[in-house]
C-alpha cells in the first residue's frame, strides 16, 4: 500500500512538472506569434528582423519546456 501511494505521488509530480512547465512557454509562444503578426501587419517591410527575433524568442521559450520535460522524466524514473 505504501509503495502504491509513493508511485502515485511520483507520477503526479511528474505530470504536474511537465503540465505546468509547458503551460508558460505555450502561452508565451502564442503571445509572441500574435505580436509578430501584428508587427508584420503594421510594417511588412521589417519582415526579416521581426521573424528573426520571433524565432529566437520562441527557441528560448521552448527551452524552458524542454527543461520541464527533463525534470518530469527524472521524477518519473526515481524510485
Amino acid at each position: 500500500m505504501e509503495q502504491a501511494l509513493s508511485d502515485a505521488f511520483k507520477w503526479l509530480a511528474a505530470g504536474l512538472a511537465i503540465g505546468l512547465g509547458a503551460l508558460g512557454p505555450g502561452l508565451g509562444i502564442g503571445i509572441l506569434g500574435y505580436g509578430a503578426m501584428q508587427a508584420l501587419g503594421r510594417n511588412p517591410e521589417a519582415r526579416g528582423p521581426i521573424m528573426t527575433n520571433m524565432i529566437l524568442a520562441i527557441a528560448f521559450a521552448e527551452a524552458v519546456a524542454i527543461y520541464a520535460l527533463i525534470i518530469a522524466i527524472i521524477l518519473a524514473m526515481v524510485a
